[in-house]
């Protein structure tokens, strides 16, 4: 099997498509999540109930923003004027895109009680996952937008379940 070559090396020298990638790879990090608002004093507000607080100020063309920082990251907050609604990508099985924020917490029933009224989307429930099992909720932020909630119960120990046929994957994407 013939190596593909990708990219060039400081020396000017073809390096092998997996040094490439993983190049790639460890210089890439996540900077933040952008989530549009109809409201960007309300979902502020929300968020910072999730622990993240304001770092940055500012606007993009003539709307507000703002970068917000916590322990789970950066997200940016823009408000939009005149908003559409957003699709409901929680309820609609066909929805293709973006689907939810996800952040593992302690506990969920500490995280719900400390969110006061939010609106639910899928109530805690047990969820297999590899070798774990997991309590998962979904609420809404003040947009709709999917927020998921996991909670670790238990892990399997000698477990196949993680198992995954790697060749069942296609290899020429």
């Amino acid at each position: 099997m013939k190596k593909s070559k990708v990219g060039l090396s400081a020396a000017g020298q073809s390096l092998p498509i997996h040094i490439h990638l993983y190049l790639v790879y460890v210089s890439m990090q996540l900077h933040h999540i952008s989530i549009r608002t109809a409201d960007i004093f309300r979902a502020i507000a929300f968020y910072e109930q999730l622990g993240f607080s304001i770092s940055t100020r500012f606007t993009t063309g003539t709307t507000l923003a703002c970068w917000m920082e916590g322990a789970a990251g950066r997200i940016e907050l823009i408000q939009i004027p005149e908003p559409a609604p957003a699709p409901d990508a929680f309820a609609d099985p066909h929805y293709v895109g973006y689907y939810h924020l996800s952040f593992r917490v302690e506990s969920i029933a500490d995280t719900l009680a400390s969110l006061g009224t939010v609106r639910i989307l899928l109530a805690p429930t047990l969820q297999e996952i590899g070798d774990r099992t997991y309590r998962v909720a979904f609420i809404a932020d003040p947009d709709g937008l999917a927020i998921e909630f996991l909670e670790e119960i238990s892990v399997q120990a000698n477990s196949d379940r993680s198992a995954v046929d790697i060749q069942a994957f296609p290899t020429d994407i």
